[in-house]
């Protein structure tokens, strides 16, 4: 792995049209590509369920873009699954030119994306801020699906649950907890219905507590030991389900859905898989300043989300400047501020130099968010796509019927 980092790193070939008559070219230093990244156009797709990550993407990096390299980023509003769809549809049709620069993808989405030929690379290597801040070793598997270079390193992430603390003074922080909570507040709580990327990972981490640990689950799928433990969890959410919002004849159907029930105080406990976004809430003046975040004992998920380069972007050069702007220490810091996102960094803090490092120290990220030890005290890794997918299908299967 470093050592096709290493020669990566020293000549790549882009195949780039972002600007008007141009052909596929090498480029031997990233000094090249920048310059044929100057005056195009890079098209973001990404998911666009979080006005403040939307918000970061409109008034921080697009203008950083525009100022350091002339690159013009327009940001397209997508579920993963969505595009990755799109590129299939356009692989299958032989269309070499696409309308997607960068997007930002994980898990099943990227795994479907590699294995069916729709990314370019591998292309991490070749980025000047992966080789000099990434530890490579931390980054080889998405989902427990190997990278190799495909995908660049975006942010990293953990699943939390939100609550007032003005009106909850015990936290119920195990799955044996939330049941009795539940019991005893019905129609207080609720999660978004799979596959909406957040109550996908609120029935995984369900899985996981009721069938023994996450760690059987790493590595190849066994249809076996998922036909064997699903109905656990399924128990779990079928007894929970009557107690629910709405007593569970419906699911909110987004984050952003269940976020409105939580401001509203229709439910009393929300979620996400950003430990920083209650505490973003916060300075925006739509949560008040006595929410705060638990993770359950029984394991708390985390993951590292990237972004990929489709095998047919027009901006192939465009798409590495800002992918490599993106992890930048700059851009990392201001992500991490839940002024603007919340979102971990997935750079080596030791490798910064020391004005930078110390920003990052100081960074106040407000008492909304954990503490580092305690979110990796319970963190778990996720499951291989292959069980999120079937889980996904059970839950689909027993909760709606088809």
């Amino acid at each position: 792995m470093k050592k096709i980092i290493l020669i990566a790193a020293l000549i790549f070939t882009v195949s780039c049209s972002g600007k008007k008559g141009s052909e596929d070219a090498v480029f031997e230093s990233f000094e090249d590509t920048i310059k044929a990244a100057e005056n195009t156009t890079v098209r973001f797709a990404m998911w666009g369920g979080s006005s403040s990550i939307n918000s970061w993407i409109d008034t921080y990096a697009a203008p950083e873009l525009e100022k350091r390299y002339k690159i013009r980023l327009v940001r397209i509003p997508s579920d993963a699954a969505v595009f990755v769809n799109k590129l299939l549809t356009e692989k299958q049709a032989g269309r070499d030119t696409g309308s997607m620069d960068l997007l930002w993808i994980n898990g099943e989405n990227f795994k479907n994306a590699k294995e069916n030929g729709l990314l370019y690379g591998p292309v991490s290597g070749s980025l000047p801020n992966f080789v000099k801040y990434v530890d490579p070793e931390t980054v080889e598997y998405d989902f427990g699906y190997p990278v190799e270079g495909y995908e660049i390193p975006y942010g990293r992430a953990q699943f939390v649950f939100e609550y007032d603390s003005a009106v909850i003074k015990d936290v119920p922080d195990t799955y044996k907890k939330l049941m009795e909570w539940v019991k005893k507040n019905p129609g207080k709580f609720t999660y978004p219905q799979p596959p909406d990327f957040t109550g996908s990972a609120f029935i995984r981490q369900v899985f996981y507590a009721a069938t023994g640990g996450y760690k059987q689950y790493q590595g190849e799928y066994n249809r076996e030991l998922f036909e064997k433990n699903r109905e656990k969890a399924m128990a779990y959410l079928k007894e929970l389900s009557p107690r629910l919002w709405n007593d569970g004849k419906v699911y909110p159907k987004s984050l952003a859905a269940l976020e409105t029930l939580f401001e509203k105080g229709e439910v009393l406990i929300s979620m996400n898989y950003n430990q920083g976004n209650a505490a973003n809430k916060i300075l925006q003046g739509r949560y008040p300043s006595t929410v705060k975040t638990f993770v359950m004992k029984n394991g708390s998920l985390y993951n590292t989300h990237f972004t990929a380069i489709p095998f047919n972007a027009p901006n192939k050069a465009g798409a590495m400047v800002v992918a490599n702007f993106l992890l930048s220490p700059e851009a990392q810091l201001s992500k991490k501020d839940p002024a603007n996102w919340g979102d971990f960094p997935v750079l080596e803090i030791s490798k910064l130099h020391a004005e930078i490092r110390k920003k990052f120290t100081l960074l106040n990220s407000g008492g909304a968010v954990l503490p580092v030890e305690v979110l990796e005290k319970y963190a778990v890794p996720e499951m291989s796509p292959q069980y999120l997918e079937a889980l996904e299908k059970e839950w689909e299967k027993v909760f709606t019927g088809k």
